[in-house]
């Protein structure tokens, strides 16, 4: 069944990969912002999930290139 849906849409792997990406930098952000409001936040977590949220940045990026096609001018 997956297989005709990927059949219909080569894209589709690359779509599901992106919308757990964007889910995941969204929880790091939540993540991130509780730490901070600690009353004394661990500033190497926040480190550590703020170089995530950056590398998933990168990544989310990525993919939307990929989704969208190159144009010749």
């Amino acid at each position: 069944m997956n297989d005709h849906i990927e059949a219909d849409d080569p894209d589709a792997p690359i779509r599901a990969r992106l919308a757990v990406a964007q889910q995941e930098h969204a929880d790091l952000d939540v993540a991130v912002q509780a730490l901070a409001v600690a009353p004394v936040p661990d500033m190497m977590v926040i480190g550590r999930l703020k170089r995530k949220k950056l590398a998933l940045k990168d990544e989310i990026q990525r993919l939307k290139d990929q989704l969208t096609p190159d144009i010749i001018a």
